[in-house]
């Protein structure tokens, strides 16, 4: 996006997914996201490595579930653009015949997304987590899923978005109603581990709360609480740069404020 507008964008407001992709290094953001992002990274400079190693999560994960678990489907919700490194890549370079619906609910993502997504037996589903049935009965899910088969579903550094209110539990609940055994649950998650009126938890919730979508984070119980019906494979809840860390990242085994897990239906 560079500073040039696409039309009926709004750049007046922070946007979540546009700040992530500032800390990842991307060029889709614009000047209130990088401001909204300063705010942020001046009292947390680790930040923009969390959320490189959330992305290292994903792959890891990802690899993980092709080669070990034998999945072969994706649902990748609030995925922003499928670029470098991108679950259908990762995947596909396992199993080549492994088939990826990305969903976001950003407009001008998606018609991005599809443009990179032309003939990678892959496709992107504009959507909102928070309807489930919309992105489930979507004509595209429909055609790239077989429900009778296991699928992942991805809910990496999204739930945070969804506040109580929101019911993130029953929204859970409706894609695991669709889950054959073996199907597969993914989150990252912030958490709260410290004092609750810790003055970084205070600065996230702020900064966010003038943004596109307000900031949950939950205490570590609550985001295990998300895997129930799930038996979690090792190593169980652990920071994003924990997991199956290997040392062959630059972000393993920092210390960082985001959880993560991976849970198979039973």
């Amino acid at each position: 996006m560079g500073e040039h507008k696409p039309r009926d964008i709004d750049v007046s407001t922070p946007n979540v997914a546009r700040i992530y992709d500032y800390f990842l290094g991307g060029k889709d953001n614009f000047a209130v996201d990088r401001e909204a992002a300063a705010q942020l990274t001046a009292m947390m400079p680790f930040l923009p490595q969390v959320a490189v190693a959330n992305r290292v999560f994903v792959r890891r994960a990802v690899k993980v579930l092709t080669a070990d678990y034998g999945i072969r489907q994706f649902i990748d919700l609030g995925a922003g653009l499928p670029t470098q490194q991108s679950v259908h890549m990762v995947a596909q370079a396992i199993a080549p015949e492994s088939r990826v619906v990305y969903v976001d609910n950003d407009p001008v993502v998606c018609s991005h997304g599809r443009a990179l997504l032309e003939g990678d037996n892959s496709a992107m589903v504009e959507g909102s987590l928070l309807k489930p049935d919309e992105v489930l009965d979507a004509e595209v899910t429909r055609s790239m899923i077989d429900f009778k088969q296991p699928f992942a579903l991805l809910m990496a550094a999204v739930l945070h978005f969804v506040p109580d209110e929101k019911n993130p539990h029953g929204i859970i609940t409706r894609f695991r109603d669709v889950m054959v055994p073996g199907s597969a649950l993914v989150i990252s998650h912030g958490t709260i581990e410290t004092d609750p009126d810790d003055p970084r938890a205070r600065l996230s919730s702020r900064v966010y709360s003038q943004a596109s979508a307000r900031l949950s984070l939950r205490p570590l119980d609550e985001v295990r609480a998300f895997f129930a019906g799930f038996e979690l494979i090792e190593p169980g809840l652990a920071l994003t740069s924990d997991w199956r860390a290997d040392g062959t990242e630059p972000t393993d085994g920092i210390a960082d404020t985001m959880r993560c897990a991976v849970g198979i239906l039973r």
